[in-house]
């Protein structure tokens, strides 16, 4: 892929300019404010020594992006588009049916919207809504690697194909949503655990550090390995997951939680288990627990270089 678009120079669209840079593309960055140009170049500045320690793509230099106030020069000959609109629907419909109609009908339109469903953004396009598809990712963009990506109704499986394949060339890790739903999937998980500490923090049990001190030196350690699943597959000893439902999964209908457990069926703890398993992929509890303990051990060896006595910031949490 050599040229990427990027329509939409906020913090996020900056985000993909910057990562598509270093993965050696060009980039045509349009914005109808001309105050932009100045603030991509900045955030680029601010962005390009982390993606040089990361490593860059052969033939990667933070000089290779055009401005542009106008649309359909910044989609000409773009390979793939990314649509970066503040997060209205209506403006967003706009914007991309503008985009749809302009592009030819092979090229990706990914819309970096948190929460609109797919179905929605394609409402307007006439030419080939189809290719119209969620490409969510995750701020910093340039440093981290997800992007959901989710079609609508339109969408055949080919065109998720087609956008997995563009994305890893930008060197992103696509996750395609097996069904469109507000919010995809992380952001799902993170306002669930925003709404609890939320919650905690209302209720007086805690400071906003306090919380975040729980997920930095506990949890948020376990979860850049293993995420939710795994980990506690591993809680349940040797019999995985399936033990830890039938020890821990009543206390999913306590009242010390304020969001709503599903009830826990015999089919919802055979999903659970096998999805858990497979994960596992044959590996035992004491396999896993080694690949855990290496990597926690090698990981605070990094953040404490970032903790907050790293700086200077002596008795805070």
């Amino acid at each position: 892929m050599r040229t990427v678009a990027v329509i939409g120079c906020g913090v996020i669209g900056n985000g993909w300019a910057a990562r598509a840079l270093a993965s050696g593309c060009e980039v045509i960055a349009c914005d109808p404010d001309p105050a932009a140009e100045a603030r991509l170049k900045a955030a680029i500045d601010t962005a390009w020594p982390a993606l040089e320690k990361r490593g860059l793509a052969p033939g990667a230099r933070r000089d290779r992006w055009q401005f542009t106030t106008d649309v359909a020069t910044a989609v000409d000959g773009a390979e793939l588009i990314q649509e970066n609109a503040p997060e209205r629907t209506e403006l967003k419909q706009n914007v991309l049916a503008q985009l749809d109609a302009l592009a030819p009908e092979h090229v990706i339109i990914g819309s970096s919207t948190s929460g609109i469903k797919p179905t929605e953004l394609q409402a307007r396009c006439t030419r080939a809504p189809g290719r119209v598809i969620v490409a969510h990712p995750f701020n910093p963009v340039y440093l981290l690697p997800l992007v959901e990506l989710v079609g609508g109704e339109a969408t055949p499986p080919a065109r998720l194909e087609q956008g997995q394949q563009a994305y890893r060339q930008l060197a992103m890790r696509p996750l395609v949503v097996r069904r469109e739903i507000e919010g995809h999937i992380a952001d799902r998980l993170m306002e669930a655990l925003w709404r609890e500490a939320l919650h905690l923090v209302n209720d007086g049990v805690a400071t906003t550090e306090e919380i975040d001190a729980a997920v930095v030196y506990g949890a948020g350690l376990r979860w850049s390995l293993m995420g939710t699943f795994l980990t506690f597959h591993l809680a349940g000893g040797e019999a995985g997951m399936r033990h830890m439902l039938e020890q821990f999964g009543p206390a999913l209908k306590l009242p010390w939680t304020k969001l709503e457990a599903p009830e826990l069926t015999d089919e919802l703890i055979d999903r659970v288990v096998e999805g858990s398993e497979h994960q596992a992929a044959g590996r035992s509890i004491t396999e896993l627990e080694s690949r855990r303990d290496a990597f926690l051990t090698e990981l605070l060896e990094v953040v404490e270089r970032y903790w907050p006595e790293a700086e200077g910031l002596e008795g805070r949490i």
